[in-house]
């Protein structure tokens, strides 16, 4: 959290890592948040999500009939972001072909638009995350390593829940706050159901955490206190 404020005034590329499920986006939008870009827009783009032959028109745009099914002009999200932060959520999933413009980009501060002759200059601060590890994948070829060091200008780790048990019990309380039905009073922890969470390793890390919470709170009645079979977490 120190880091990430000591971010705020900074316009620096910001490669976020850590394990699937650790809280990477949460991390991605509090350094938006804090920053004084905080007001212009917030923009996320997930690398695993989109189709390989729509990524370029995605990602930079294009104009009306610049390719078959360009029926309106788009922006794509880096126009989109401009002025704000970009989210390239999962950036190892990134297709290679991709990586050199986004490389382009990334160092000249331009978009070339599908279907545009000129660049257009856009003011964009990029935030990056994956729970792939880019080192390998850069030695496998499968990542460009001018991308590679190009993103990871400030690196930022999130540690896996089982390695900040202080932060178990804290979260699960603003989970139940969060997830507890509208009009329902919000359940206190029982000592037994601290005990379970703290021992449990939390494979799935804080996803897992939230998802025994929503479940915990979906049983009518919903107790006062929440205790450890209430949490229906199988034994390891």
């Amino acid at each position: 959290k120190g880091e990430i404020a000591r971010l705020s005034r900074s316009s620096a590329t910001v490669l976020i890592g850590g394990e699937s499920g650790s809280g990477k986006e949460v991390v991605a939008r509090a350094v938006h948040d804090l920053s004084v870009r905080a007001e212009r827009p917030y923009v996320v783009f997930n690398c695993a999500s989109v189709p390989r032959d729509l990524f370029e028109s995605q990602l930079f745009g294009h104009k009306r009939g610049s390719f078959t099914g360009a029926l309106s002009d788009s922006l794509g999200v880096i126009r989109a972001a401009d002025g704000g932060t970009l989210f390239l959520d999962e950036i190892g999933e990134l297709p290679l072909e991709m990586q050199p413009k986004l490389l382009r980009f990334l160092e000249n501060s331009e978009v070339f638009t599908l279907g545009e002759q000129k660049p257009r200059r856009v003011d964009v601060r990029v935030l990056a995350a994956t729970h792939r590890d880019l080192d390998q994948q850069v030695r496998d070829g499968r990542f460009r390593e001018d991308l590679y060091y190009r993103l990871n200008v400030v690196p930022l780790w999130v540690p896996p829940l089982r390695d900040r048990k202080e932060d178990i019990v804290a979260l699960a309380r603003v989970f139940i706050a969060r997830l507890t039905p509208d009009g329902a009073a919000v359940p206190a922890l029982g000592a037994d159901a601290v005990q379970t969470l703290k021992a449990h390793a939390w494979p799935g890390n804080v996803r897992e955490l939230r998802n025994v919470i929503e479940r915990a709170v979906a049983y009518a009645p919903i107790p006062q206190l929440l205790h450890a079979h209430h949490l229906r977490i199988a034994p390891a």
